[in-house]
């Protein structure tokens, strides 16, 4: 920490720890994901004991009190990031002022201290694995530095693992709708039918869209393009991911086909979005 971008020459405010072992944490000035891949962690935040036993999730805002109380064995990894790095310019550009530019908002609910529990956001069976993979390739990526687009698929990742930890905390009941809702946000990056939804719920066509409709104002399908347009619109804005990209990370099988509904939705293209949405902002 900070990570040198050996190909744009600048300081990249993030750091991946693939054994983290909570000696140091919380770290100075960065927020802290926590990814708890086995055993349990029991402590005291911000002077209030805690236990999380895997698979979970803790995040620590950089002024949290973490102290670990009883080290079980557990495996756990930590993604680290200054509140700079969500901002949607260079980075090298942000010195010595602080211009207003778009800045990730997803997930910095989990940030927050509203009540106690408010940094352990709860995971479920379903979405540990695509939280495990995506957490992977995020760490692959600081390492490796593939590419110019290193940075760029980092903040794609981040945008993913915070928007599905986020909607997950949203969602405590289990009522068909939620099966549902936990369903989308967990498998909006695949091709996902009418049919794969009802048999998640239980319930007829019908009836499950007439639940959606009372609790969403919409139908589950109308709902699941919602979700990926609004995924896609973090992408645009924080990231240069090309369109077709964008298109494959948010489940349309078609860049077309994404393009159309995003002029339908949107009433402007991806491309004037991007461009509207990022006019006082350099893309990374």
């Amino acid at each position: 920490m900070p990570q040198i971008d050996r190909y744009k020459n600048r300081s990249v405010n993030i750091e991946f720890i693939a054994v983290e072992d909570f000696t140091n944490l919380p770290y100075p000035e960065r927020l802290t994901l926590i990814l708890i891949t086995s055993g349990t962690m029991n402590g005291n935040l911000n002077e209030h004991p805690i236990s999380i036993v895997a698979p979970g999730v803790l995040c620590l805002a950089e002024n949290d009190h973490m102290v670990v109380t009883q080290n079980c064995i557990f495996a756990a990894q930590s993604f680290s990031f200054d509140r700079e790095f969500l901002n949607s310019v260079a980075l090298s550009e942000t010195q010595g002022y602080f211009p207003s530019v778009p800045s990730i908002q997803t997930g910095l609910s989990l940030f927050q201290r509203d009540h106690l529990y408010s940094g352990m956001p709860r995971v479920t069976e379903k979405a540990f694995p695509l939280l495990f993979e995506w957490f992977f390739i995020l760490g692959m990526e600081v390492q490796a530095q593939s590419d110019r687009r290193w940075v760029c698929r980092i903040k794609k990742y981040l945008i993913q693992i915070l928007g599905l930890l986020e909607d997950l905390n949203q969602n405590r009941e289990q009522s068909p709708v939620d099966l549902v809702l936990e369903y989308i946000h967990t498998n909006y990056t695949r091709k996902i039918s009418l049919e794969d939804l009802t048999n998640c719920a239980h319930l007829n066509r019908v009836t499950l869209n007439k639940l959606f409709q009372e609790r969403c104002e919409t139908t589950a399908i109308g709902y699941l393009l919602s979700h990926r347009l609004k995924v896609a619109c973090e992408l645009l804005t924080h990231t240069d991911m090309k369109l077709d990209d964008i298109a494959r990370a948010t489940g349309f099988e078609y860049d077309t086909y994404f393009f159309k509904q995003f002029k339908a939705k949107k009433g402007i293209s991806p491309t004037q979005f991007r461009n509207i949405s990022r006019k006082f902002s350099t893309a990374q």
